[in-house]
Parts: structure tokens; sequence; C-alpha cells
């Protein structure tokens, strides 16, 4: 009898552990395909969105094998401690979306899997809402100017000008002195009229005289570098 009912115990706890593992498997998979959908940067990584998937798998298998054992949870703890982990995460919000999926792991390995399948989907419709939204840029100038024109007012006076006619606004960055001061380097950031006056602005500014050297670096407060 007593075989019987430790026979019927272990099938139950083969099923629900299937059903934590394919439950982990299936959020993190979701919270990967949010990250892949809202990634702004230029480094994007495809370890980093498997390592996502592969690392709620292993959370939900610890936290299943420790179980309400606290030999075996110190144990795995003690083990866990040999590795060290050197891979370096440019962007905090890579370390969110990896420790979510973790959570996500340990949620779905001890069973708890309502927390799992809603803070999921409100994980991933906070991201999305951040996403579409402006909260956190701070974004001041459209872009950053460089150019070199030969020493004297006239050369500024003409630069002014048109910086005034097709900019909202500029700042004087950096100005430098060249060619034994006979050239002046200049950087200025500065916010357009309309996003699309970039190309304008540049060839209103090749025909003033002596000017060379013009260079337009776009500043997208989105996208990390």
């Amino acid at each position: 009898m007593q075989t019987l009912l430790n026979y019927g115990f272990e099938q139950i706890e083969w099923q629900i552990s299937l059903l934590s593992f394919l439950l982990a498997f299936l959020l993190s998979s979701i919270i990967a395909f949010t990250y892949e959908r809202t990634y702004q940067g230029l480094s994007y990584s495809r370890g980093l969105v498997q390592s996502m998937i592969l690392g709620s798998f292993v959370s939900c298998l610890l936290m299943i094998a420790i179980g309400d054992n606290i030999a075996r949870g110190i144990g795995i703890v003690g083990s866990l401690a040999i590795i060290r982990f050197r891979t370096n995460l440019r962007d905090p919000r890579d370390l969110i979306f990896l420790f979510a999926s973790l959570g996500i792991g340990v949620a779905s390995g001890v069973q708890s899997y309502a927390t799992a399948v809603i803070g999921t989907f409100v994980y991933c419709l906070i991201v999305f809402v951040l996403y579409i939204s402006p909260f956190g840029t701070r974004r001041k100038h459209d872009g950053l100017i460089r150019f070199q024109i030969p020493s004297g007012v006239e050369g500024t006076v003409a630069v002014s000008n048109v910086l005034t006619k097709y900019t909202k606004n500029f700042v004087l960055v950096t100005m430098r002195n060249a060619a034994q001061s006979k050239i002046v380097d200049y950087a200025y950031q500065v916010k357009l009229i309309d996003s699309n006056a970039n190309q304008q602005l540049i060839q209103q500014l090749e025909l003033i005289d002596g000017i060379r050297g013009i260079t337009y670096m776009n500043q997208e407060a989105t996208v990390e570098v």
C-alpha cells in the first residue's frame, strides 16, 4: 500500500515538474520576445536573448530540486559560488530583463503559476508602455555640427546667420584655433526647426566662403551606442 502511494506521488510530482518547465520556457520566451521588439541600442546580442530562456529554465530546475530541503539549498548555493560570472552587460536594462527571466523561472519552480503568468504579462506591458512613451528622455538638441572657417568676423557672422535661420537654437560647444590661428574649428549643438532641415543647413553652410570640413552628427535620444 505504501509503495502504491509513493508511486502515485511520484507520478504527480513528474507531471508538476514538466508543467513548471514548460511554463518557465513559455513565459521566458515572451520576455525574450519583448526584449527583442523593444531593443533600441546598437550592440544587440543573440546570446543574451537565448540566455533569458536558458536562465529561466535553470532557475526553475534549481527550485524544483531544492524543494523544501534546506540542506539541498545550501549545497546548491555552495556549488554556484564556485562559478564566477564575468560577463559585463553594458546596458542596465539588459540586466533587468535577465533578472526578470530568472524570477519567472523561480516562480514556476515553486509552483506559483499565477504569480509567474500575471507577473510576465504585467512586466511586458510596462516595457511596451515605456517603449512608446518619451519617459526618461532628455533631448535638448537634434545634432552636433562641426566645420572650419578662416579666422575673422565675416565668417563668424555668416555662420551665425545661417544657424539662426535654420535652427530653433544653437549652442557653441568648442572653438579651437588651427593652422597657426589662420583657421578656427567650431562645433555647435543645434536644434533644427524641422527634423529634415539638416540637408538644407549643410547646403547653406557650404555657400560660405572658406568653410570646409562640414560634418553633421545626429543625436538620437532613443538609441544607446
